[in-house]
């Protein structure tokens, strides 16, 4: 039987989209999460407790470091605004945890060799690599991180890329999306035998609810109007 993984990321505070994907996917043996489990949406709590309560492995993204260290200096005003409304919404418990968050994961399944950034090998914090970049320097960057698969986030942007060293995958963005898709998105693997098999979902959600949370609570109103546009 193979081993069946679970790849998320960019959850930023969206419980119902989590919840959605999670219902989608069914039975998992691993989960991995490339980061940003909070920030910009409502409930960052809720989305904690549940990555915890299912172990899914989690690095830390650069929202999750910014709640965890209060830094916003390199935010734009409505990320950091969003961000210090999920951090007042964190007890110390939370904060500690994000805290913990290592900045890479590196793990060998099945003989595969596995490693999760959220942004790069590079820069596993900040660094941008969109689609047309990743398809550019795919080899590198798998040669760099020593891998036979490679999980990015942080662009919002999914897209897996499949050469003879082995794939580079994104599976976009959980609970922000910013590929004219709002729908929630999410990767399933298949692993056995060092074969991977690559699956990229998408999961609707009552993205209404989620907006009419994000307004009570305050937080910025393009940050809510881009669920449904996906962008």
């Amino acid at each position: 039987m193979p081993l069946r993984v679970l790849l998320v990321s960019d959850i930023h505070s969206n419980f119902q989209a989590l919840e959605g994907i999670l219902k989608d996917a069914g039975e998992f043996d691993l989960a991995l999460n490339a980061g940003d489990i909070v920030g910009y949406g409502p409930d960052p709590r809720e989305c904690i407790e549940l990555v915890r309560r299912l172990n899914i492995i989690s690095i830390a993204g650069n929202h999750d470091f910014a709640a965890a260290t209060g830094d916003t200096s390199n935010f734009n005003p409505y990320a950091a605004e969003a961000l210090s409304i999920n951090r007042s919404l964190l007890n110390d418990n939370d904060v500690s945890w994000l805290r913990s968050l290592p900045h890479a994961f590196r793990q060998s399944v099945e003989g595969v060799r596995i490693s999760v950034y959220h942004g790069s090998p590079c820069d596993p914090l900040n660094e941008y690599v969109f689609p047309a970049e990743a398809e550019r320097r795919v080899t590198d960057f798998l040669e760099y991180a020593k891998s036979d698969l490679l999980v990015l986030g942080h662009t919002h942007i999914p897209y897996v890329l499949k050469t003879p060293k082995g794939f580079m995958v994104n599976p976009g963005s959980v609970g922000q999306p910013r590929d004219g898709d709002p729908r929630a998105s999410y990767i399933l693997l298949d692993v056995e035998e060092r074969v991977i098999e690559v699956e990229h979902r998408r999961v609707e959600y009552d993205v209404k609810e989620v907006a009419k949370r994000m307004e009570w609570l305050g937080l910025p109103r393009l940050l809510s109007l881009r669920l449904f546009s996906g962008w």
